[in-house]
């Protein structure tokens, strides 16, 4: 799947690629750690190549219980990767938008054994 998005990707001159992270089952623990998180971050984005532009910010808001958790942000040179962390049902919804080429089977899987989560859901968007 990754070389024929590669191709794709080349072939319609993208501006960027954009994958929509959803990860269920989640390790309470992990998605409640604010160093955590940014560990994370520090980690993926020197395996799929980006360089980090200033500090992960991580914040811990929301009113209701329902969505409250962490909110992560973080300036890459080739864009922006951010996610939230939903402690009530633990889940991660992580976004990575970045206009140069990486994997986003790649990133999901990290994404996923880093955060010892059941499953996952990928969406992957050519933009243009």
């Amino acid at each position: 799947m990754e070389e024929e998005l590669e191709r794709r990707y080349k072939k319609e001159k993208a501006w960027g690629l954009s994958s929509m992270i959803d990860l269920h089952g989640c390790s309470i623990s992990k998605i409640t750690d604010a160093n955590a998180i940014k560990r994370f971050v520090v980690e993926l984005c020197k395996m799929i190549d980006m360089k980090r532009f200033g500090e992960c910010h991580v914040v811990n808001f929301g009113e209701d219980e329902a969505v409250a958790g962490y909110s992560m942000m973080q300036l890459i040179e080739t864009s922006l990767i951010s996610g939230h962390f939903a402690d009530s049902t633990k889940r991660v919804f992580l976004d990575v938008f970045s206009c140069k080429f990486y994997s986003p089977e790649k990133v999901a899987e990290f994404a996923k054994e880093f955060f010892e989560a059941e499953s996952y859901s990928l969406k992957v968007w050519i933009r243009k």
